[in-house]
């Protein structure tokens, strides 16, 4: 159960989670309700993912979206997860590729992944993995997206958001 409710979608303060998607109306989800519930904050934090999601963003979606399907996995985040696996499938990322990233396949994004976790930054073998096939500004963009995502399952994890009505769990449950 959700521990700050999300803001009854009448009641958002539509300025404030505009930066996401200038010009466009909003559909209602929890993530959004609970951002509502601190109009400023949404501001900044809706303005600057939006880069991340693609606004300015370096990284192709398939990689953003096979790094942001790692973080949740790692942190355990079902919100993250369910909501990014809808947004890798239509990025082009297969089932496959979803099921190697919930295993931890060593790629050079599962591992920049899981060592930007575990230790905050990236081994030498991976830096030059990773550097082989992304230029600075991507893996700005790639570390900045890793952070951020940390970040936000780290709140949805504590605010226990729950998943928005009609989405599947998808196999979140497997074990690792």
């Amino acid at each position: 159960m959700n521990r700050i409710p999300p803001l009854p979608y009448d009641q958002w303060d539509t300025e404030a989670l505009a930066s996401l998607a200038p010009g466009r109306k909003l559909p209602p989800s929890n993530v959004l309700g609970l951002l509502a519930q601190h109009p400023e904050l949404a501001k900044a934090f809706l303005g600057y993912n939006r880069h991340l999601l693609g606004g300015g963003s370096t990284l192709s979606a398939r990689t953003r979206e096979l790094a942001i399907l790692r973080v949740a996995w790692r942190r355990r985040c079902q919100y993250e997860w369910v909501q990014h696996v809808l947004i890798a499938r239509k990025a082009g990322v297969t089932d496959e590729e979803i099921d190697a990233i919930r295993v931890g396949k060593p790629t050079p994004i599962t591992r920049a992944v899981d060592e930007l976790e575990a230790d905050s930054g990236l081994s030498d073998d991976t830096y030059r993995a990773l550097a082989a096939e992304l230029d600075d500004r991507q893996l700005m963009d790639l570390v900045f997206t890793v952070g951020t995502y940390g970040l936000l399952a780290m709140v949805l994890n504590t605010f226990e958001v729950e998943l928005d009505p009609g989405l599947p769990a998808e196999n979140f449950t497997t074990a690792e």
